[in-house]
C-alpha cells in the first residue's frame, strides 16, 4: 500500500486513495467495496473520534470527521487528483464506529437507513 508521512501534519500518513472500478448496484456494496480497498479511511475516522471525544467532547458527527479528514488530506497533498470521500458512506462508517468501539454509541447520532 502507498503511503507517506507528512512532516507538516504529525501522525498523519496519507496513503493512496483507490477508487473501486465499476458501480455496484446498492450504495452498501458500494461502500464495502471503497472500504475493501481503503481500510485506512476508518482507522483515520476512529484516530479523529478518539483525539476529539478524549478533549471532552460528549457528541460527535460523521459529517465534521469526513470533512476534517478531507481538509487533513488536501493540505497534506500535493497533484491533481482529489481525494474523494462519498458522503454517502457517512452513515455506513458511523455504524462500523460504533460497531468496533461500542462505547461510542452514544457519541454518535445513528438514523435509520434509507436505502441499502
Amino acid at each position: 500500500m502507498d503511503s507517506t508521512v507528512q512532516d507538516a501534519i504529525p501522525g498523519l500518513v496519507i496513503h493512496t486513495v483507490r477508487q473501486p472500478s465499476g458501480q455496484a448496484p446498492t450504495i452498501q456494496a458500494q461502500f464495502e467495496a471503497f472500504h475493501q480497498l481503503n481500510p485506512w479511511v476508518l482507522r483515520a475516522l476512529e484516530d479523529l473520534t478518539a483525539d476529539y471525544l478524549k478533549r471532552g467532547a460528549r457528541r460527535v458527527g460523521i459529517g465534521m470527521l469526513f470533512e476534517v479528514l478531507r481538509w487533513r488530506y488536501v493540505i497534506a497533498t500535493e497533484g491533481d487528483d482529489d481525494f474523494r470521500l462519498n458522503n454517502n458512506y457517512r452513515s455506513r462508517y458511523v455504524r462500523l464506529l460504533i460497531e468496533r468501539n461500542p462505547e461510542w454509541g452514544p457519541a454518535f447520532e445513528v438514523r435509520v437507513l434509507r436505502t441499502d
